[in-house]
């Protein structure tokens, strides 16, 4: 089931809940400019073996409020607080892609990982995000373009094969996002670093990341990996920048494997 939960006055966040009574949860964070649409085939999946799965849309994306403010990394984590708060959820395993992964690691530093026993860093942008002549070339055509900004985001997205119609259903995932917001993260992304928080985590990690991503370089990986003390690194051979979906089953068994 689809709600909203309020994480500031005006600002309400969509969640999508399925199997609300399921014996553990799985909270996902989606990446830059996407939707908790883009774990369609975690959502699928999941349930069907038990788990309660959340997906939050953050601000500015998705079904969620688009306010003009708050794109920083601290807004953002003070954001999911709310809704776990708000849900009362306790043992969660925090599951972030890209940009949902820095998101997940400024939450656990930020709220001390309030009601996560477990963190999964998906083909994270951490500890950093986007160079200086990547975010300029972004914001230019987002800000003039931005159909062609998403195609461009497609183009490097991928490493395995896309459909004509997936390729569809990615642009427009990408584009209910305000156009705001879509220029906001690419500053966040650009001027805002991790590294001070990888130390920091405790809870076991999984770092999943796919060997060809060209968004974020599987070198970032192994020094998150090196970074966060109890974590392990797992390779995604035949991925880029999209693990979750060009290796799914793989993926969901190793998720599962991992959260017991």
């Amino acid at each position: 089931m689809g709600y909203f939960v309020s994480v500031e006055p005006g600002v309400n966040l969509y969640v999508e809940d399925i199997n609300p009574k399921g014996s553990k949860t799985i909270v996902f964070l989606h990446g830059w400019p996407l939707s908790s649409k883009q774990f369609e085939y975690q959502f699928n999946v999941l349930p069907a073996m038990g788990y309660r799965v959340i997906g939050i849309d953050w601000r500015g994306f998705g079904k969620s409020d688009k306010p003009f403010h708050g794109y920083n990394f601290d807004r953002l984590a003070d954001d999911i607080r709310a809704v776990i708060g708000a849900l009362q959820l306790n043992n969660v395993t925090l599951a972030g892609h890209s940009t949902g992964g820095a998101i997940a690691i400024r939450y656990m530093t930020r709220h001390n990982g309030y009601g996560v026993s477990k963190l999964v860093l998906i083909d994270a942008a951490a500890p950093t995000g986007f160079t200086k002549e990547t975010a300029e070339h972004f914001l230019t055509v987002a800000q003039n373009d931005r159909p062609k900004m998403m195609r461009e985001v497609m183009d490097t997205f991928f490493f395995q094969y896309i459909s004509g119609p997936f390729a569809d259903w990615f642009m427009q995932t990408g584009l209910e996002a305000a156009g705001w917001s879509t220029s906001a993260i690419i500053v966040t992304l650009r001027d805002e670093r991790l590294d001070a928080d990888l130390p920091k985590i405790g809870v076991p990690t999984l770092i999943v990341h796919g060997i060809h991503d060209k968004v974020i370089p599987f070198a970032q990986a192994q020094e998150m990996n090196r970074q966060i003390r109890n974590s392990q690194l797992v390779p995604f051979h035949y991925s880029g920048h999209g693990s979750y979906w060009e290796e799914r089953d793989k993926f969901n068994h190793l998720l599962t494997q991992f959260i017991g």
